[in-house]
């Protein structure tokens, strides 16, 4: 006996996602387990091929799915994670519809509470992931993508410590529109961004001090903001040269 609900004509290839949606969600539908083709869920539908091709199309632009061709294909059920929510706020920065001015003042905001968090929250692992951490940041880097990735770990491993799911996409986003930025405006991270910035946050947090931790944040997220906003201007001239 089918498991889906038959469709009525409204709307056909939103009900489809909804009920694999549901389904995905509540645990019926397993990450990486195969869905019935096309035909099959069709039938189970009692819907057209084409409704369920834009349910399946919908499903994988959302991460729910991902589809593969060839002979051991087939629509699979992903493991849910925060790649496409990051990668929407990329699409938004690339679109122009937000600026690194709009992400500064988002940084402003929560990043002082995040190091304030941190700090009221860290246990003694954290305090040796994070001190790694900093000590790795303030190495010499072999390139440019190097350098960024080591300067970002901080904030990540920050956010983590928080324990809230909605602080660590959140800075994942903004450290990926960040890399953006600096790798297409500036030929030099170090510049932006020099060694031993975020030694004074880090230095609070594991102090415990939440108030001092956040201070240091936050005067961390003026000084690198300010220098951001300057190089996203060189970001969107390059952009404006290259499609004109």
């Amino acid at each position: 006996m089918s498991q889906f609900k038959p469709i009525r004509p409204s709307r056909v290839s939103d009900e489809v996602v909804k009920q694999l949606r549901d389904g995905i969600l509540s645990g019926r539908l397993k990450a990486g387990e195969r869905l019935p083709s096309e035909r099959d869920l069709a039938q189970d539908f009692e819907v057209s091929r084409v409704a369920v091709r834009e349910a399946l199309r919908k499903l994988e632009n959302s991460g729910f799915i991902c589809v593969r061709h060839g002979a051991t294909g087939g629509a699979f059920v992903q493991e849910l994670t925060f790649d496409h929510l990051t990668m929407s706020f990329v699409d938004l920065f690339l679109a122009e519809r937000i600026s690194i001015e709009d992400l500064y003042q988002v940084r402003l905001l929560i990043e002082p509470e995040i190091a304030r968090l941190a700090a009221q929250r860290i246990t003694p692992e954290d305090a040796g992931r994070l001190l790694t951490a900093l000590e790795e940041e303030e190495r010499q880097s072999q390139s440019m993508e190097d350098d960024i990735q080591r300067k970002t770990t901080v904030h990540f491993i920050l956010a983590e410590i928080c324990r809230n799911k909605f602080f660590e996409v959140l800075v994942r986003a903004l450290m990926e529109v960040t890399r953006r930025v600096v790798l297409a405006g500036s030929p030099d991270f170090n510049f932006i961004h020099p060694a031993g910035m975020h030694r004074p946050v880090v230095e609070a947090v594991l102090a415990g001090d939440a108030q001092g931790a956040a201070e240091a944040m936050r005067l961390h997220a003026i000084e690198f903001g300010k220098t951001l906003i300057q190089r996203e201007k060189t970001f969107r001239e390059k952009q404006s040269l290259s499609s004109s």
